[in-house]
């Protein structure tokens, strides 16, 4: 994990933000209402079900919301239909941005995503043109300040996780998708406050981004991150310091 994108810390600190507003509770309940039509609607027999839940309660996002959302997937709602499109394409300075989408209307979303892609000096690309440089992890970041770093190795290791990396202000652990669950539910027992916990597509290679074109990257990323119908974006660069940190 070492060189990973700095664009994960600028979407946990941005996520802390938007957790606030109503369109991350919307992105995040369209997300439990899918896992739960296509797996159940109980967490402990459907993996994406129990990380989507994570991810709401990471976001505070109400109980009775939560339930709603699974009671929609499962039957008990108005029968909103989304189907889950993986957007492929490039940024400027050439980074490969990987974007995942529920949408109820896939030529409006794919029209709109091919749209910023092209405004913000980048160009939507073919099936498999960047998915093959990604794999899927599961990435939790919890704060330096609550757990000492041997502590957080050990209940990391136990649990199955592959890596602990150390920034200046949180870890950030991988994890394989099947231990993701056991890793998180770990911490939790541990009392470790988390900031972020989510599987997600984490690059194999990175790509580090002239300052010159930083803030364009960064553009491209937050508005599609932005988009109604987008849950997740990955981009396999690194941004300069000073653009990572502001």
């Amino acid at each position: 994990m070492a060189g990973h994108s700095k664009w994960a810390n600028i979407k946990h600190r941005k996520g802390a933000q938007d957790a606030r507003r109503a369109k991350i509770f919307t992105k995040i309940a369209r997300e439990i209402l899918v896992a739960a039509r296509e797996g159940g609607g109980d967490p402990a027999a459907n993996p994406r079900l129990r990380s989507a839940i994570a991810a709401a309660r990471s976001a505070n996002m109400p109980n009775d919301r939560i339930e709603k959302a699974i009671a929609k997937g499962t039957g008990g709602g108005t029968g909103e239909s989304y189907e889950e499109v993986v957007y492929e394409g490039y940024g400027p300075g050439g980074v490969a941005v990987l974007v995942t989408a529920l949408t109820d209307n896939r030529n409006r979303t794919g029209a709109e995503i091919r749209n910023i892609f092209s405004k913000s000096g980048g160009q939507l690309g073919e099936p498999n043109s960047v998915a093959w440089m990604f794999d899927r992890k599961g990435i939790i970041v919890v704060p330096r300040e609550v757990i000492d770093e041997d502590r957080l190795l050990e209940v990391v290791i136990e649990a199955g996780g592959e890596d602990v990396e150390t920034g200046d202000d949180v870890y950030e652990i991988s994890t394989a998708p099947e231990e993701f669950a056991a890793v998180r539910e770990a911490l939790e027992a541990a009392n470790v406050e988390m900031n972020a916990a989510e599987i997600t597509m984490v690059p194999r290679t990175t790509v580090v981004v002239d300052t010159s074109k930083a803030e364009s990257v960064v553009g491209l990323l937050e508005k599609l991150d932005d988009h109604d119908d987008v849950q997740k974006v990955a981009a396999n660069c690194v941004l300069p310091e000073d653009v990572a940190s502001s």
